[in-house]
């Protein structure tokens, strides 16, 4: 692993976690996490105009970071405190971790997840040995329930992020990134309660001063961004990246944050389904929404980062397959290669087929196609027409649509 200076001259004192305990935490869990890939994406780093490191912890035998921190934590119970067993609440990824390694450990879990938790984060609990509770609008409120329910029961709470050791062993990403690409100038990294880039700040500024840290959190869920400016943006809805919604940061994590993390950039939906859409486009790798917040940052203002070396963290690939493939149909559309199309047309025999062989010449593919004579406002000797077309591109669509129009047909996307 790469060597964390203790007499850097990067202010660290002070600190709840010290460069020392992230080295221990990475002898603690080797071997039994995986020390994942940190490589460079040539097709990216074309397309941002600087050279990009992507750090694959998606790859984890759980598909997250998040085992690093509860493997940590989970190490250092007593063999009291194991028998008693432990509990947690999460979205999902930190249930994951601990469900996972407390069950190779023989540490009897129970993980309290909120409503609305990816059912794939939920089942893959479950199939890891933990008992499951359900309850909770919000992580806030899955916490309070976990902490009540717990102290009935003796058992353990393990925080997914506001404890020392969680933060020691998060920050082991930050070692390995630092050991495989040290010329790295800046680090982009997705920001819920703050475990991950307080870990990483702490590891990485010890051994590389002068590297900016960037945090990046949803646009519908801002909590450090609030906590570090004073804001008070909106933390509410149903974003992509559940994984980082989280309303409140940690205390623990957001004094780190305040210290060690240059800036918090924002991100909304659509740029984080464009950032997941291409890591699996060019990448060819899954990742969930909170995995693509640091390349939706990067390609959401480019300039910022002309230039720089720069290491991504994608930081968990739990993800359902129904909402991937919605990601991938709705960047389609984005790019003018999916389109649904309305024409108003003539009840008459022919009609469907004089409008398919103009698409055609047009070298666009139907996809889908539906009339709807009863529930519109046309006249009853004419019916309307939607299709869904596949084209080439936005270019593309424009010349089909000026076909159509040129033939007489009033079509429009919509």
């Amino acid at each position: 692993m790469a060597e964390l200076s203790q007499t850097s001259p990067f202010d660290l004192s002070g600190l709840p976690v010290a460069p020392s305990d992230i080295a221990a935490a990475a002898e603690t869990i080797r071997g039994a996490v995986v020390e994942t890939p940190c490589s460079y994406s040539r097709t990216l780093s074309s397309i941002c105009g600087c050279e990009i490191w992507l750090k694959f912890e998606n790859l984890q035998f759980t598909s997250s970071f998040k085992e690093r921190g509860a493997l940590h934590r989970l190490t250092a119970l007593t063999p009291e405190e194991r028998a008693r067993g432990v509990i947690a609440m999460s979205a999902g990824n930190h249930a994951q971790g601990v469900a996972y390694h407390a069950k190779r450990l023989g540490i009897p879990a129970t993980i309290v997840m909120p409503v609305g938790t990816p059912m794939v984060k939920v089942e893959n609990t479950r199939h890891h040995g933990a008992e499951v509770v359900v309850t909770g609008a919000t992580l806030e409120e899955a916490a309070a329930f976990a902490r009540s329910h717990g102290e009935a029961r003796g058992m353990i709470f393990v925080h997914p992020y506001d404890d020392p050791l969680v933060i020691a062993g998060q920050g082991t990403v930050g070692l390995e990134m630092m050991r495989a690409v040290p010329e790295l100038d800046t680090l982009v990294v997705p920001i819920g309660g703050g475990g991950l880039i307080s870990g990483i700040g702490i590891a990485a500024k010890s051994i590389k001063p002068s590297l900016r840290i960037l945090g990046v959190e949803a646009w519908l869920y801002p909590s450090m961004y609030n906590a570090i400016h004073a804001g008070n943006l909106p933390a509410r809805g149903d974003t992509l990246a559940e994984g980082i919604a989280v309303k409140s940061p940690g205390k623990i994590t957001t004094e780190i944050v305040r210290r060690l993390v240059d800036d918090i950039a924002l991100v909304n939906e659509a740029e984080l389904e464009r950032a997941l859409a291409t890591l699996i486009s060019i990448e060819k790798t899954v990742v969930e929404g909170a995995g693509a917040a640091g390349l939706a940052a990067l390609m959401s203002d480019p300039s910022r980062f002309a230039g720089q070396k720069v290491g991504l963290v994608l930081s968990g690939g739990n993800i359902d397959t129904r909402l991937i493939a919605s990601v991938l149909t709705r960047e389609l559309a984005r790019e003018g290669r999916l389109t649904q199309l309305s024409l108003d047309i003539p009840d008459r025999p022919g009609q469907l087929a004089a409008v398919a062989a103009l698409l055609a010449e047009a070298g666009a593919n139907i996809i889908e196609v539906s009339h709807q004579r009863t529930f519109s406002d046309l006249p009853a000797k004419a019916t309307l027409l939607q299709l869904v077309i596949e084209t080439r591109d936005s270019a593309h669509l424009d010349e089909v649509m000026a076909k159509l129009s040129a033939s007489g047909l009033s079509a429009r996307c919509t």
